[in-house]
């Protein structure tokens, strides 16, 4: 893309009030030098847009908010894989620190990325967390985001959930699995270490597989496989059963499956599998519902 195109795209990708089909393909070819085909979509970020503007049933908007999602993982496959929640809250006036206990996570229900972990409270900065909470609350992620229909009308709050710690071990990797109408069918790992966070793609049967996606590194060697794998498998089997497609992420604390979160748009739909051709091998996986006739998008499962 050259220079003019770039800025001009750059400039009409701030219009948010532009009809959703047309500010997509904008929003897709800024980030991608890409065009976007709605009519006849074949990489899986192509997709990934086409079910923005198209796959509107509005179960999604309760999958997507970090406090709803949590009846339907509890009703679908239990209570013991959610990770406990302390409170909920409007606002951050709200939150009483003193019944708090001194390790917690503060997250925004309606986004991405909002997340505060709090490891020793009586170092936490109040004044820092209340702009950064305010911060979240004022947005609507839908806007912020290129159009992530599902987070339109998710109302602002924050939730405090327990803190989760592997026992000798610093930090967690995160389990992200890709289901295809309720099929699981590869891995995304990030693994997270003391130094560096690194990425690796592994295929069911626990074999890695060469791709890259984003800025994270592969990582190099050999990823240990999980003693819960076969039931994180099942579980996103459940989870996603309903779905053209979604991403469901798991953390393996202590031995024991926790659930995390409900992904319909990773990456936006802009981040790009590397090498080029893998875009195409996983959005074959990606089979699109049809529009029902005499509607404009879908709006039911």
């Amino acid at each position: 893309m050259n220079i003019i195109k770039k800025l001009t795209y750059g400039l009409i990708k701030k219009l948010k009030f532009l009809p959703p089909a047309y500010y997509i393909k904008i929003y897709y070819e800024y980030y991608t030098d890409k065009k976007l085909n709605l009519k006849n979509s074949i990489e899986f970020n192509e997709k990934i847009q086409w079910i923005k503007v198209f796959f509107k049933p509005d179960i999604l908007t309760k999958l997507v908010d970090k406090y709803e999602v949590r009846s339907y993982v509890k009703d679908k496959i239990g209570e013991e894989y959610l990770n406990p929640m302390l409170a909920v809250y409007q606002s951050y006036d709200e939150i009483d620190f003193e019944k708090l206990p001194n390790q917690f996570v503060i997250k925004g229900t309606h986004g991405c990325n909002y997340n505060l972990i709090v490891k020793n409270k009586e170092e936490l900065n109040k004044k820092e967390a209340k702009r950064l909470i305010k911060k979240w609350l004022s947005r609507n992620y839908y806007y912020s985001s290129g159009l992530e229909w599902a987070y339109k009308n998710v109302p602002p709050r924050v939730i405090i959930e327990n803190f989760m710690k592997e026992e000798g071990k610093n930090n967690l990797n995160d389990y992200k699995i890709y289901c295809f109408n309720g099929q699981p069918t590869l891995f995304h790992i990030d693994v997270d270490t003391d130094k560096n966070n690194y990425r690796c793609f592994y295929d069911l049967d626990w074999q890695k597989l060469p791709y890259l996606k984003g800025k994270l590194k592969m990582y190099s060697g050999e990823f240990k496989k999980p003693a819960n794998l076969d039931e994180m498998i099942e579980l996103a089997k459940v989870l996603s059963e309903p779905f053209p497609f979604v991403r469901v992420d798991f953390y393996l604390v202590n031995g024991k499956t926790i659930f995390g979160e409900l992904t319909f748009y990773p990456g936006d739909g802009r981040t790009e599998f590397k090498p080029d051709d893998v875009n195409k091998v996983i959005g074959d996986y990606l089979n699109l519902p049809s529009i029902p006739n005499h509607k404009s998008f879908i709006d039911s499962i």
